[in-house]
């Protein structure tokens, strides 16, 4: 099965979330603690303290999904500040799936021209 998530919005929940919850409670934090709409079809993103388990869940209009990959190995490059919830372009996610950071990326510069 293979997602179209090119007009998908997704989210990010910067750093610790505690995965062993149960998913009323992540719908919660979506609600709640991300200030966002889980019935919205946006992806949401969780991943633990050790950071080797990335969670997501959507709606899909007839219930939600979840979605759990676990490095054996390797550990996901996460975000760490808590303050706010990031919004992710699919080319981000992409990076992010791959081990890439992209939170370390030089920022794009805007010139003026003459």
């Amino acid at each position: 099965m293979k997602f179209d998530l090119s007009n998908t919005r997704i989210f990010i929940r910067p750093g610790i979330t505690d995965l062993r919850i149960s998913t009323d409670e992540i719908l919660h934090l979506i609600k709640k603690i991300m200030n966002q709409d889980p019935l919205s079809g946006a992806v949401f993103l969780f991943c633990n303290k050790r950071k080797n388990i990335l969670k997501a869940i959507w709606w899909d209009k007839t219930g939600f999904w979840v979605a759990q990959k676990k490095l054996e190995k390797h550990k996901w490059p996460w975000p760490s500040k808590k303050e706010e919830v990031s919004e992710i372009t699919t080319k981000q996610l992409s990076m992010l799936l791959t081990g890439i950071d992209f939170t370390q990326m030089h920022d794009e510069l805007q010139f003026e021209k003459f």
